[in-house]
């Protein structure tokens, strides 16, 4: 499994250890999300947020970001993971004047609106997971489709 990081991206996930055994990372543009999957990168997507970056998203940043939630809702499949629980979110545990309630109510209607899940993995470890699921469960997907789709066609599947 290769999966694509945005070059912009900070602090990029390693996927390193006996969990991730197979998957390589190879740093490069992308046009929606973080991280992605080499050949289907406009297929699915994932958007990585720290709790501080994601509070910013909802406040000043927001046009900005909801450009980015409207871009991923045109992909197959798309989520933004947060490095953080709900309950940080919801419970104010960030440096910003942004009511918590008020962060909440955006979240969901983000989620709503735009048919994104929010994954919030509770720390940045849990994050890296969810980000390799979330993809690795795309990809699984994507191959049994094509492969029902050669077999209707009465081609040799590989």
């Amino acid at each position: 499994m290769l999966i694509l990081v945005d070059s912009r991206e900070q602090r990029p996930f390693a996927f390193a250890g006996p969990r991730y055994e197979g998957v390589e990372v190879e740093a490069g543009a992308l046009t929606v999300g973080d991280y992605s999957l080499a050949g289907l990168a406009d297929r699915v997507a994932v958007e990585r947020k720290e709790l501080s970056d994601l509070v910013q998203c909802l406040g000043r940043e927001r046009e900005r970001f909801e450009r980015e939630l409207q871009r991923g809702a045109a992909l197959d499949a798309f989520a933004v993971v947060v490095e953080a629980a709900w309950v940080d979110l919801a419970g104010g545990r960030y440096r910003s004047r942004l009511n918590p309630h008020a962060a909440c109510q955006s979240v969901a209607a983000f989620m709503a609106r735009y048919r994104a899940p929010f994954l919030f993995a509770g720390s940045r470890a849990a994050a890296e997971y969810v980000t390799w699921s979330f993809l690795r469960q795309y990809l699984e997907g994507a191959r049994r489709r094509w492969r029902s789709i050669v077999r209707a066609h009465g081609e040799a599947v590989a």
